[in-house]
C-alpha cells in the first residue's frame, strides 16, 4: 500500500474516530484492523473544492434511510475503497447556516446505485488512485449517520486538523528526500575541475534546503503533539500544512536545478518528486485556505489575550 493510500485512509478514518460511536467504530474501523481495507473521504465534487459549504450533493431522509444523490471528484482511493465517509446537504435551506446544513455518512462502497470513475492520470503522485464517485438514489442506513444530522461539517472541519500534520510529515519527508539526492549528486559532479559541492551557490541552496525541511519536521511535530495530548491544534495543523507544502516544493525545484539537465530526465528521480510535490499545496486545504485559517486563528488569539 503506498504512502498516500495510507495517508488517505486516515483521512477516512478520521471522522469516525471524531465522530463515530462504538458500533460504528467497531463495525467498520475493527475491521480495518483485520482486514485489507481501504476506506475513502468523499467530500469534493467537480465544482466545489476549497468552499465545502458549498457542495451540492444532497440527503433526503425517508424512513429509516437516507437517499443520497450527487457527485464527488477527485477522491483518492475512490476506486479501491470499501467504504466512504460521504458529506452531503441534508437541510434544503440554502440560507441554514453550514454547521447544521451537512451530515456525515458511513456508506459502504459495494451500495447500490454508487458509481466509481475512470483512474485519474495527474501530474504526479500517480500510484495514487484518484477518480470521481456517482451516488444516485444510493440508500444509507439512518444507523450509518455519524453523531447526528447536521454535524457533518463540524466533523469534516474537525478532521482536517487530525489529518494535516500527517500530510505535512509526508511533504517534508519529500523535501528531505530531495535534499538527500541534491547533496549526493553535488558530492559527485565535478564542474570547472571541482566537485559542484564545493560552489558556494550550490552550498547555499543546499542550506536552503536544509533550513526548510528542519523547520516544517518541527512544525508538523507540533501541531501532532497537540493532537495526541487533546489540544486543539487547528492553528499549529495549518502552519504545518502551508509550510510543508511550499518546503516540498521548493526543495524539488532547487534539486531539479542542482541535477541541472540530468534533473530534468526521467532517469534521475528528482523530477519525479517535483511532480509529486505540487498536490501538497493543493489537497485537504489549499495553500490560501491555510493562511485564512492562519490569520484568523491569529486574531482570535490576538483578541483574547490583548
Amino acid at each position: 500500500m503506498n504512502s498516500e493510500t495510507t495517508s488517505y485512509s486516515n483521512l477516512s478514518q478520521a471522522p469516525l474516530l471524531l465522530g463515530g460511536n462504538e458500533e460504528q467504530k467497531k463495525e467498520y474501523l475493527g475491521r480495518n484492523t483485520k482486514e485489507n481495507l481501504i476506506c475513502a473521504y468523499c467530500v469534493t465534487e467537480p465544482g466545489v473544492g476549497s468552499d465545502v459549504a458549498g457542495i451540492k450533493t444532497r440527503a433526503e431522509k425517508k424512513g429509516d434511510k437516507y437517499i443520497i444523490n450527487g457527485q464527488k471528484m477527485w477522491i483518492t482511493n475512490g476506486g479501491i475503497a470499501n467504504w466512504y465517509f460521504v458529506l452531503a446537504r441534508t437541510n434544503p435551506d440554502p440560507k441554514c447556516p453550514a454547521n447544521k446544513a451537512f451530515t456525515g455518512f458511513i456508506v459502504d462502497a459495494d451500495t447500490k446505485g454508487i458509481t466509481k470513475g475512470r483512474k485519474e492520470w495527474n501530474m504526479g503522485q500517480r500510484a495514487s488512485n484518484t477518480c470521481g464517485v456517482t451516488f444516485e438514489d444510493v440508500e444509507v442506513p439512518d444507523k450509518n449517520v455519524l453523531i447526528a444530522e447536521g454535524a457533518g461539517f463540524k466533523i469534516a472541519m474537525g478532521t482536517f486538523d487530525k489529518t494535516r500534520p500527517p500530510v505535512a510529515a509526508s511533504a517534508t519527508g519529500l523535501a528531505q528526500r530531495a535534499l538527500d539526492e541534491a547533496t549526493k549528486y553535488s558530492l559527485e559532479r565535478k564542474n570547472f575541475g571541482v566537485r559542484i559541492a564545493e560552489h558556494q551557490a550550490i552550498q547555499f541552496m543546499l542550506a536552503e534546503m536544509a533550513i526548510g525541511v528542519q523547520t516544517a519536521r518541527l512544525a508538523w511535530m507540533r501541531a501532532a503533539w497537540q493532537s495526541d495530548n487533546g489540544q486543539r491544534n487547528t492553528y499549529f495543523a495549518s502552519i504545518a500544512k502551508a509550510l510543508a507544502g511550499n518546503v516540498a516544493n521548493k526543495c524539488a525545484t532547487d534539486a531539479v536545478q542542482i541535477l541541472g539537465g540530468n534533473g530534468f530526465n526521467s532517469e534521475y528521480p528528482v523530477e519525479k518528486l517535483m511532480r509529486d510535490a505540487k498536490i501538497y499545496q493543493i489537497y485537504e486545504g489549499t495553500a490560501e485556505i491555510q493562511r485564512i485559517v492562519i490569520a484568523r486563528e491569529h486574531f482570535n488569539a490576538f483578541k483574547q489575550f490583548s
